[in-house]
């Protein structure tokens, strides 16, 4: 290949990436990917209601991926920064463009959830390296001693911590409003913002969102309530 080419595409990269257009579009798929994630990671959390082996089981299978799960870890981590990056960038242009702010803020057509996009992701990125330094690194046990490899021990000593399970909670219900707003504009992004649709799309995701909330917060609320121990 020429360097005339290679140029070229890089060119064309760059122009891409700093676009609007170019960065809602790297929004929606990385949170298309990171979306894909929070389902596989819920179906697979719920696991812990079918007793200790099943849920240890579960993470013996994670683990023995090796490179395969090192591999989606460093995409996942890709599509993390991506997104955050393209989210605040876009932000700061719609600030730059209206740098006087409404002397009233009419709320009509936006809704709660897309007025908290930008402050509820880095609380909820707060919370998953939390989650992660706890559950998964057992670097944060505010519980009982942290067992390698037992991840039902680890995870009931953990949400028996009132404070620990109020936090993974408040985190999940601002994922739940981040994926309201995040699934139905994807959508927008990538095209698809027919009026007849958008209603529908806003449903959906609206539907969407709680469920994968209930799935997340049942696990502590379950812990707590000694339904599960």
């Amino acid at each position: 290949m020429s360097t005339t080419a290679v140029n070229l595409r890089q060119s064309r990269a760059a122009a891409f990436w700093y676009s609007n257009t170019g960065k809602k579009i790297v929004m929606a798929v990385t949170g298309a990917i990171l979306f894909i994630f929070v389902i596989g990671h819920m179906l697979g959390n719920l696991q812990i209601f079918q007793g200790p082996e099943r849920i240890n089981s579960y993470g013996r299978f994670l683990h023995n991926l090796g490179e395969i799960l090192w591999a989606e870890r460093i995409v996942l981590l890709s599509a993390v920064v991506l997104h955050i990056i393209a989210t605040v960038q876009l932000a700061l242009r719609n600030k730059a463009a209206r740098p006087i702010g409404y002397s009233r803020r009419d709320a009509i057509n936006s809704s709660y959830a897309s007025r908290t996009m930008y402050w509820s992701g880095p609380i909820v990125l707060a919370f998953v390296i939390f989650h992660l330094l706890h559950l998964t690194a057992g670097m944060i046990v505010p519980g009982a001693a942290f067992i390698e490899g037992d991840v039902y021990h680890n995870v009931v000593s953990g949400f028996q911590v009132w404070w620990v399970s109020a936090w993974y909670i408040l985190a999940v219900c601002l994922l739940g409003l981040h994926l309201r707003h995040g699934i139905w504009s994807m959508f927008q992004s990538v095209g698809v913002n027919h009026p007849r649709y958008m209603p529908l799309l806003k449903q959906a995701a609206m539907w969407i969102a709680a469920v994968i909330v209930l799935g997340y917060i049942s696990i502590p609320i379950s812990v707590l309530l000694g339904l599960v121990k």
